[in-house]
């Protein structure tokens, strides 16, 4: 199991797409992989035959854990492939006597001891260890009682609902009702969290954390919309069409370049510039919110960003993405203009210093040169980590950005 992302410690095999017996060559697709990004491919890393399959589908494996044996041929085993447990485990629970059973029968599966580190997962362990969790009072749901991150998530999820001592208070307070928990019964349908969306979840709760501040300009995007239609009119015959987001894109990209203070990250005892400036453009997509990355878009044009983006955007919504389009970004961009919604703000992408919200643009009324006009405008968040920038140079950024957004043809200069 190869690390496939920044962030992979385990991968769950979700299908085989070869199976015992098969010729194998270098690059062919071995089986579908899916980690805490995305659902990639294993490829085979030599030529061959694959002699054994070593885990069955929808197995959790942590990084470095062999997943399948490849040969001439002459090892061939056939038959379903076993769980992934640990041998000696499995041996010594079979040789264990019967007088060792304990005399009265337990309703409940035994709680898996913590140092039984063969039967938990390295991202059960680490996410344990986050939350303060006891993994001897955690049950496994996975082969032979495996205890996943799932199931780690799952006491998390219900140690913060259990209810506190509750601190006598000092003076009278109006009673507050207690959350009450979804009922289970007819009408409510229980829909299984997707790995994107735990991590989305879990990141942005570690968001929470980040002491950030806002700061959102008005834009006059008459020019832009008038310049995008005149790029499209160049491009036309290239068949490349390019979107506001896509100009947002390269703006962002350009001024960065001028603000290096923000394109930069919070490394706990020090401040990280990035000499690259890689925007990510936040995908909504069936599974959850991915955030793949134009890198080097200040080196771009607009009809590659525009290109890459409809590519990468392809990719977000059908499982595609690779770890080099998923990793890098050093500023995103997160836009709702589309469905119309005026303003808002995003929740900062750790570890990156900054994020941008675009809402949608609308007429509103103007005074030029004396007379009344309809100006189409739009409002631009920029959300800020507070420990790497001031309240005075992210101004500065989105001062500049919303100037360069008014003046457009300085965009591809």
């Amino acid at each position: 199991m190869p690390r496939l992302s920044d962030t992979m410690e385990e991968g769950e095999l979700t299908r085989w797409m070869k199976k015992v017996g098969d010729p194998v060559k270098k690059g062919d697709v071995l089986a579908e992989i899916e980690t805490d990004k995305a659902t990639m491919d294993l490829e085979a890393f030599d030529d061959g035959i694959l002699e054994r399959l070593l885990v069955p589908d929808g197995t959790l494996v942590p990084i470095g854990q062999s997943v399948a044996v490849i040969g001439d041929g002459s090892n061939i085993v056939a038959g379903s492939a076993p769980a992934p447990v640990a041998p000696a485990v499995a041996r010594a629970e079979a040789q264990a006597p019967a007088a060792a059973a304990p005399a009265t029968s337990v309703p409940a599966p035994a709680p898996i001891p913590v140092a039984d580190k063969q039967r938990t997962s390295p991202l059960a362990r680490k996410t344990a260890r986050e939350h303060d969790i006891d993994l001897g009072q955690v049950v496994g749901s996975g082969p032979q009682g495996r205890i996943t991150r799932a199931d780690v998530e799952a006491a998390i999820a219900a140690a913060e609902a259990a209810p506190g001592p509750t601190p006598t208070p000092t003076e009278p307070a109006a009673p507050t009702p207690a959350a009450a928990a979804t009922p289970a019964g007819a009408g409510t349908q229980s829909i299984p969290v997707s790995k994107i969306r735990k991590v989305t979840a879990r990141r942005l709760t570690e968001s929470q954390a980040v002491p950030h501040f806002f700061l959102t300009s008005v834009v006059d995007v008459g020019r832009l919309v008038a310049f995008r239609a005149e790029v499209n009119a160049s491009l036309a015959e290239l068949g490349t069409k390019v979107s506001l987001n896509d100009l947002f894109v390269r703006a962002c990209a350009v001024v960065l370049r001028r603000h290096p203070g923000v394109n930069a990250s919070w490394g706990g005892d020090s401040i990280l510039h990035h000499d690259r400036i890689n925007v990510g453009v936040a995908v909504a997509t069936d599974d959850g919110l991915l955030v793949p990355v134009v890198a080097d878009a200040d080196r771009k044009s607009l009809g590659t960003i525009a290109a890459e983006t409809v590519e990468l955007a392809r990719l977000a919504r059908t499982g595609g993405l690779g770890l080099a389009q998923m990793s890098g970004g050093t500023f995103t961009i997160s836009n709702l203009g589309m469905f119309g919604i005026d303003q808002f703000t995003a929740v900062l992408n750790p570890p990156e210093a900054a994020i941008l919200a675009v809402g949608a643009a609308a007429d509103v009324p103007a005074v030029r040169d004396g007379v009344l006009v309809s100006v189409p405008k739009l409002k631009m968040t920029l959300t800020v980590d507070h420990r790497v920038l001031d309240g005075a140079t992210a101004a500065a950024f989105l001062r500049d950005l919303t100037r360069l957004l008014e003046e457009p043809m300085r965009i591809v200069v």
